[in-house]
């Protein structure tokens, strides 16, 4: 089935989310040392069709690349090495890690658990995805 991976990438963390297969909803579906970011998606794409990668870009208010830009650029150049035939879509990441958090307050997490990056780093792959098949869908 075809899927569209969200990812949410970080300097110690990667949040994955994916799509349904009409492409319609994002699921948060995991969390990931960034470190094997590539390989986990290597082994995403052998049970499922991956069509395209929406990554989260981080921004400044005034438009500018934000300082973790560049850890997403060197991720972007080892996903396309890995990936080269899959489509790749940055997607403004601003606000998405205040959103998962209360994405996670209005879902009843518990405070210790909302403690946990883990967590906000998948939901925020989600919102990142979202806003994406959202836009896409008009």
């Amino acid at each position: 089935m075809d899927r569209i991976i969200g990812i949410d990438y970080g300097r110690k963390r990667a949040g994955v989310a994916v799509s349904d297969p009409l492409g319609i909803f994002a699921s948060a579906l995991d969390t990931v040392p960034a470190a094997k970011i590539i390989d986990y998606l290597k082994n995403y794409a052998e049970n499922e069709t991956i069509t395209r990668f929406v990554v989260g870009y981080p921004m400044n208010l005034d438009n500018t690349p934000a300082e973790a830009a560049s850890d997403v650029t060197v991720f972007l150049k080892n996903l396309s090495k890995a990936f080269p035939d899959i489509p790749v879509t940055l997607e403004d990441e601003r606000f998405t890690s205040v959103l998962a958090h209360r994405a996670m307050i209005e879902g009843g997490m518990k405070k210790k658990d909302r403690r946990d990056k883990a967590s906000a780093d998948r939901i925020s792959a989600a919102i990142i995805l979202q806003g994406f098949l959202d836009r896409r869908s008009k």
